[in-house]
């Protein structure tokens, strides 16, 4: 089963590629390795919610965000590659949850990505590194935001 019809058969549609908020580029290749930029939560041209963890935005929201963040990563790896079926393995997730200083419970909100990547790709390809940091605030006011490694083929 292709990674296309794996997201059909999960009801996933991938949204456009988000454009940068800054001066970057999407993605970047060097050999068998893409790296993809910090994805934030945007959906339709607009953050899906703002504030930190927990105090303005609860975890539900929280974990929306991660799916929403890992979506717009996929979409961009898809615009650099042309399929999603060339990746070999998601190498490391990088998870940035902002929220209050006594936080602790950011593993739990990257998991909505990991367990997505689990879910699309299976666990040989998508099971991977990952770090899952607290920050008191990121770009825009974004609640999540998360960056990829992935392996592909030649």
């Amino acid at each position: 089963m292709t990674i296309t019809q794996r997201l059909s058969e999960l009801d996933i549609t991938l949204p456009s590629a988000p454009k940068p908020v800054a001066s970057y580029v999407p993605t970047r290749r060097t050999g068998n390795l893409v790296h993809v930029s910090g994805q934030i939560p945007m959906r339709d041209g607009a953050l899906i919610a703002k504030g930190t963890v927990p105090n303005q935005i609860d975890n539900d929201t929280a974990l929306e965000c991660a799916r929403q963040c890992t979506l717009n990563a996929l979409a961009c790896l898809t615009q650099e590659l042309g399929s999603l079926d060339t990746i070999t393995k998601i190498i490391k997730v990088g998870g940035f949850v902002a929220s209050t200083p006594d936080y602790t419970d950011h593993p739990t909100i990257i998991n909505a990505c990991s367990d997505l990547l689990v879910e699309i790709f299976g666990q040989s390809i998508g099971q991977h590194a990952r770090a899952a940091v607290g920050v008191s605030s990121l770009p825009l006011g974004a609640p999540v935001e998360i960056e990829f490694i992935v392996e592909v083929s030649d």
